[in-house]
């Protein structure tokens, strides 16, 4: 068995990533670390791991993590930065889950992060991690930049029409929705239950972090510039991401086409299921996996298109495309530690 290092281990993502490592075949998670909790058991700050793994949390001791055979950052952003160019410099592969590496440009970072980027020059070499858009690039990379929870949902929406040029790249409509646990662990009053149960918000309306992000893939997918109309809302569940889409079509199609044109692209991807009329995708149905599950709709009177589709932001949009993207890097089976679908075991909410 080879071994991990989880940077961050106690927030959801971290959680999430040390409950499905330790199910995997082929790696376990050695090192967990949180500055803030050394030296208390894991299982004493998430309890559900309680006898399974009742190992000790450690401080961030740089010797510790280079002995490690993957390094999982899993700190927030604005932190990780810091820290991912000493990973990087251990010689092994490294999967940040922030959204420091996210973005090619370092100046975009003041603007939708609201701090400097410092450590720009490994923006270049980041892959970026969505490995049904960059696989043969994450394969070949040290450094995997793992892709935001929403953009997870819309560039898998999106690829098939952009890739065949189907679809008007500047007028692209997407209305979606996130769990509570999308904004992390640590307590904020907007988050607080009573602010949040039996109430629906947007938030972030037309400054959300992830926006450039999408375009920025978009455009490499499209090779022409992507204009989002983009709202998030905040849903009072505990995970999952719904994001519909509104597209023009270029040129009119039948439902039946834009179906085979989602089979063509994804017919070999073990984790994107298509979802067939008249059923929808709904998101206790990704709950605990690594799927994306994709609808559409064509609406004969608008002639527009509607795209659904689902992940577990804890799942998909975070852990389970971390571990995907792990294992593609260590050449193992892509669904190595992911097959089923309560993949996680006890490690429920």
């Amino acid at each position: 068995m080879l071994n991990a290092a989880i940077v961050g281990a106690t927030g959801y993502t971290g959680r999430e990533l040390v409950g499905k490592l330790a199910r995997h075949p082929k790696i376990q998670p050695t090192v967990l670390i949180s500055e803030q909790r050394a030296g208390v058991p894991f299982s004493e700050v998430h309890p559900e791991f309680r006898g399974w793994l009742d190992q000790a949390l450690e401080p961030l001791i740089p010797d510790r993590v280079a002995k490690c055979d993957v390094i999982f950052s899993a700190l927030p952003h604005g932190i990780s930065m810091t820290k991912v160019p000493e990973f990087v410099g251990t010689g092994q592969p490294v999967i940040d889950l922030s959204g420091d590496f996210r973005l090619n440009q370092a100046s975009l970072y003041p603007q939708w992060y609201g701090y400097e980027h410092r450590a720009p020059a490994l923006l270049a070499s980041a892959a970026y991690g969505l490995p049904e858009i960059n696989r043969a690039h994450i394969v070949d990379s040290s450094l995997v930049a793992n892709p935001g929870c929403y953009p997870t949902s819309v560039l898998l929406a999106l690829k098939p029409l952009l890739a065949e040029n189907r679809v008007d790249p500047d007028r692209v409509l997407i209305d979606a929705k996130s769990g509570v646990s999308g904004a992390g662990r640590s307590p904020q009053l907007p988050l607080h239950f009573p602010e949040c149960t039996e109430n629906f918000r947007a938030y972030k309306v037309v400054s959300h972090q992830h926006l450039p992000e999408m375009e920025q893939e978009l455009q490499k997918i499209a090779g022409a510039p992507v204009t989002l109309t983009f709202t998030p809302h905040l849903v009072p569940m505990i995970r999952g991401i719904f994001s519909t889409l509104y597209v023009e079509l270029l040129q009119p199609m039948e439902e039946d086409d834009v179906w085979s044109l989602y089979q063509e692209h994804y017919e070999e991807e073990p984790f994107i299921r298509l979802v067939s009329a008249p059923a929808l995708p709904e998101t206790k149905h990704v709950q605990n996996t690594n799927f994306c599950d994709l609808s559409l709709r064509v609406d004969p009177r608008s002639g527009r298109l509607i795209i659904f589709s689902v992940i577990d932001n804890l799942g998909k949009g975070a852990a389970g495309q971390a571990i995907q993207n792990m294992n593609l890097m260590m050449g193992w089976p892509e669904t190595c530690g992911l097959e089923g679908i309560l993949n996680h075991g006890t490690d429920d909410d």
